[in-house]
């Protein structure tokens, strides 16, 4: 009895450590959309980063991304294409992908996850699907309030030098009339005094 209890655990154990290495060696593919910006502003460009690693044991075949997440009334594709295609990705690498968009509206918009479809094998019938991470929601900031936070200003500092310039002219050309009155009555003193 101890022995086929024995048997009985091995032969398990051998099974599932077999069923391990081949589930190990299959392509998995992780995946990743990021937003690259730090401030999602109305009409400025948004850097979108696809990224897939091959973490499994052998290459991840006919792998098609598709991110429908971005409509044609609130969005325009700068660069990039955010539905695309690849051959292979073999195991052990990654591969990044850049999508440049532009927002035409400004407010709140939810960024969800993009899709990923792939086969593990040449003949496999089966295809695996997968989702990237979900940035989130944003905010996406009105121009005048973007530029009214992160402009230089010049323009407002060229008032503010204008609108000040009289405020310290006036004194100075006062102080400058007097100091030269000042000093003609002393050149004319020292001239009296040397005759």
């Amino acid at each position: 009895m101890a022995k086929l209890l024995t048997f009985v655990v091995l032969t398990l154990a051998v099974s599932f450590c077999h069923s391990d290495e081949e589930a190990a060696s299959a392509a998995k593919l992780l995946f990743s959309k990021q937003i690259l910006n730090r401030y999602l502003v109305e009409g400025m460009d948004i850097n979108i980063r696809y990224s897939l690693f091959n973490v499994g044991g052998s290459a991840a075949l006919n792998v098609q991304v598709a991110d429908n997440s971005f409509s044609l009334q609130d969005f325009s594709l700068v660069g990039g294409q955010p539905k695309f295609n690849l051959d292979r990705i073999p195991a052990g690498t990654n591969v990044t992908h850049v999508v440049v968009i532009r927002p035409l509206k400004y407010g709140y918009y939810n960024f969800t996850a993009a899709e990923v479809t792939y086969s593990l094998s040449e003949d496999a019938n089966q295809v695996q699907i997968g989702y990237s991470s979900e940035p989130g929601q944003g905010v996406i900031v009105p121009f005048k309030e973007f530029d009214r936070k992160f402009s230089s200003h010049m323009l407002d500092w060229a008032a503010f030098a204008v609108m000040t310039l009289p405020s310290l002219a006036i004194p100075f050309l006062l102080w400058f009339s007097s100091k030269s009155k000042y000093e003609a009555l002393l050149s004319q003193k020292d001239k009296k005094k040397d005759h």
